[in-house]
């Protein structure tokens, strides 16, 4: 009885293996299948996204290499020339311009990222209110660029701003802030770095949540204090987390337009003009559309550059903490 239920037993397994074999071999067609229904219905939202956004980028990167005059029919194709990158190249408002973008993002996203990790760090811990004082702290993030820049620049104002009048306690002539460059530009960053924080903040909590408490444990058991353990057990795991907030991020304040523009208009002279106030300002006040889309073209390689070269240390970090993990696991 036995040997007939082991009989049954080893067909039924040679069965089922000839069920999976054949299963293999038939989901070729399947997949195509699949693939093209998936093709099918994705299609019309690819077209859709093509035209709004790989459409304008493409024209973009052809007009920078055009000189372009507008009539009343649209715009007129007088030459092809790379006349439009020369100028742009040996211009000092482009150099000023790429120069304060530059240094806003570096300053204001380092800023962003020990900002949000301490208070991540806080949030994590806390046990009780977390999540109303998570919807306290999304409230900036959630305004519209526009109308938290409009309020900062009320602040801000020279005459009945609250900034202002609190200067005005300690110093006998308060400073014009959006007056002058220094205070202007420092000014742009506390609105921006008040406003993004909560970002960053979000991302890396999400990251904290998921790191093993054995960790912590195994941490506490060597003797390491708060810090040593923060640096060597929560930042390590952490890296993938902050390389994604800090690639957002950089894409964000690289490209920023909306902030200058409402609380200076890129002023008090130059100080504020980001890369993207600069080919706006060439686009639609100087009407020189081959110059903007030349800004706009170069400003994008300058991202796409960045992004790209990010990456690449990133990846690079990941492979070496995954090796090394292996080669711990092998050891132990």
């Amino acid at each position: 009885m036995s040997f007939r239920g082991t009989t049954g037993a080893a067909a039924g397994a040679t069965a089922a293996a000839g069920a999976v074999a054949r299963g293999r071999r038939a989901p070729r067609g399947l997949r195509e299948r699949r693939a093209r229904t998936g093709w099918r219905y994705t299609a019309p939202a690819l077209i859709v996204v093509g035209a709004v956004t790989v459409f304008p980028v493409v024209y973009s990167i052809v007009i920078s290499f055009a000189r372009v005059r507008p009539t009343y029919d649209g715009l007129r194709v007088e030459e092809w020339t790379l006349a439009n990158y020369t100028t742009m190249f040996a211009s000092q408002a482009w150099l000023d311009a790429l120069v304060f973008t530059v240094g806003y993002t570096l300053v204001t996203v380092a800023v962003e990222l020990v900002l949000g990790i301490a208070v991540a760090v806080l949030l994590e811990r806390l046990e009780v209110a977390r999540g109303w004082l998570l919807a306290l702290l999304l409230i900036p993030w959630s305004l519209i660029t526009v109308v938290s820049a409009q309020l900062w620049g009320y602040l801000y104002n020279a005459t009945y701003g609250a900034v202002t009048w609190f200067f005005g306690l300690f110093l006998s002539e308060p400073p014009v802030i959006l007056g002058t460059p220094a205070p202007a530009i420092t000014g742009m960053a506390v609105a921006d770095i008040w406003k993004t924080t909560p970002f960053v903040a979000v991302i890396v909590l999400a990251g904290l949540v998921r790191v093993p408490r054995e960790r912590y444990e195994a941490a506490e058991v060597d003797g390491a204090g708060a810090w040593t353990a923060f640096r060597h057990v929560v930042l390590p795991a952490l890296r993938p987390v902050i390389a994604v907030a800090v690639l957002f991020r950089v894409l964000q304040a690289f490209g920023i337009f909306d902030l200058p523009f409402v609380l200076t208009q890129g002023g008090p002279g130059t100080a504020t003009q980001s890369l993207a106030v600069l080919g706006h300002k060439s686009l639609f006040q100087d009407l020189d559309f081959g110059m903007g889309a030349a800004v706009s073209s170069a400003t994008g390689v300058l991202v796409l550059g960045c992004c790209l070269l990010f990456l690449r240390l990133f990846r690079s970090q990941v492979d070496e903490n995954a090796e090394g993990g292996r080669n711990a696991e092998g050891a132990a």
